[in-house]
């Protein structure tokens, strides 16, 4: 299967190597070295070095090789819809749930249960990814949209990638900001040695990530804060909290090592999520209340918003 990208100018001096695995999330940086010296990946129709400095629109591409065969089953897993009609549904994932099915994890997963509820999805992302859109994390709860045909897969995409879907999500982290409101911008790629872990690094090194961000309360200890996906990395607001000097309360894998908190993952919540109808073009917006863990830690810690 040959997959192809042409190179927009935000992406203008990205490595081939990370441009590779920002757009195919599921290959390791080592796999796509393994690729590239084979001579399966392309820039410009030339076999280049996995280092290659990306040029505006150089066009990429990409054989992968034939996928397993993978049976998912559908599941009867409870799950909460939040919307539905004849092109999409909203679900409010629980946290720990995982989005879609991958390396040897095969149940249990939203698309587990979306298959078992749900007679039409679309098919884009092939049968490991039926209608997923975009992605939330394991530990991270809240709102996501699923396309149930091709047409409204391609049209939330689009949205997403233009930056008109908008997605927003509320966090507890540690301290107190300098400025209640900004935004941080800089660039995120994939660890050499951790390729589940991403990190900051100079321009010509990663992807552009920028995540809006408002606090709420502040007691001093801990900040509730909302903040707003600009671009759609992985693990974007937990590694621009923890870019900060302000990492997400119950974050595993960024967060501080010493927490004593009986949490089974990070406080961050996607609640709010608006976006246009593929067929009606008319705007959607959803709200999704915060768990009650949630709830619990911000009364625990005098954290409730009373805006």
């Amino acid at each position: 299967m040959i997959k192809r990208w042409k190179v927009e100018i935000e992406d203008k001096g990205v490595r081939l190597d990370n441009f590779v695995t920002k757009n195919e999330v599921d290959l390791t940086r080592s796999f796509v070295k393994n690729l590239n010296d084979l001579g399966k990946i392309l820039v410009n129709g030339k076999q280049v070095k996995a280092g290659y400095s990306l040029s505006e629109f150089d066009e990429v591409s990409v054989d992968l090789p034939k996928p397993e065969v993978v049976d998912i089953l559908p599941e009867n897993i409870p799950i909460k819809i939040v919307y539905q009609d004849d092109d999409l549904l909203v679900v409010d994932k629980p946290q720990g749930m995982v989005v879609h099915p991958a390396g040897k994890l095969k149940t249990g997963t939203l698309v587990n249960a979306l298959l078992f509820c749900v007679k039409n999805l679309s098919t884009i992302n092939g049968k490991i990814r039926p209608g997923i859109v975009h992605r939330i994390d394991k530990d991270t709860s809240g709102l996501l949209v699923v396309a149930k045909n091709d047409f409204a897969h391609k049209s939330l995409q689009k949205q997403i990638q233009e930056k008109t879907c908008e997605r927003t999500y509320l966090a507890v982290v540690y301290g107190s900001f300098r400025e209640d409101e900004g935004d941080i911008k800089n660039y995120l790629t994939r660890g050499k040695n951790e390729h589940e872990k991403f990190f900051v690094v100079p321009e010509l090194q990663g992807r552009y990530a920028e995540t809006h961000y408002k606090v709420l309360k502040n007691t001093g200890g801990f900040s509730l804060v909302q903040f707003q996906l600009k671009t759609g990395r992985t693990h974007q607001i937990r590694v621009h909290s923890t870019f900060l000097g302000h990492p997400v309360v119950g974050d595993k894998k960024y967060g501080r090592k010493d927490e004593k908190f009986n949490l089974n993952g990070q406080l961050l919540h996607a609640y709010k999520l608006s976006f246009l109808h593929p067929k009606t073009n008319e705007k959607m917006e959803f709200e999704s209340p915060l768990p009650d863990y949630f709830e619990r830690f911000l009364k625990e810690h005098n954290l409730q918003d009373n805006d």
